[in-house]
């Protein structure tokens, strides 16, 4: 079901989107939509890759029983990654 929307847009900026729907042959109103389809999707893929990293790192054991840098060596300023 499709819903009715109020828009306040920049009178310039609608000639414009006008004039780009007309070369593209559809509507603003359409323009409208895929563009807000484009981001939900986008959102909805980051938040899957989110949820994926959070869940690997809850069952990671990459830091048990490894090597852990001590207080001193955590502030030293000293490079950490040559091990």
């Amino acid at each position: 079901m499709t819903k009715n929307l109020t828009l306040a847009i920049d009178e310039n900026l609608l000639d414009k989107a006008r004039v780009l729907a007309a070369m593209r042959r559809t509507s603003v109103n359409e323009m409208v939509r895929e563009f807000l389809q484009r981001e939900i999707e986008q959102e909805k893929g980051r938040d899957e890759v989110t949820a994926e990293l959070l869940k690997l790192s809850r069952e990671s054991t990459a830091s048990t029983g490894g090597w852990k840098p001590s207080r001193a060596e955590t502030y030293s300023g000293e490079t950490r990654f040559d091990r």
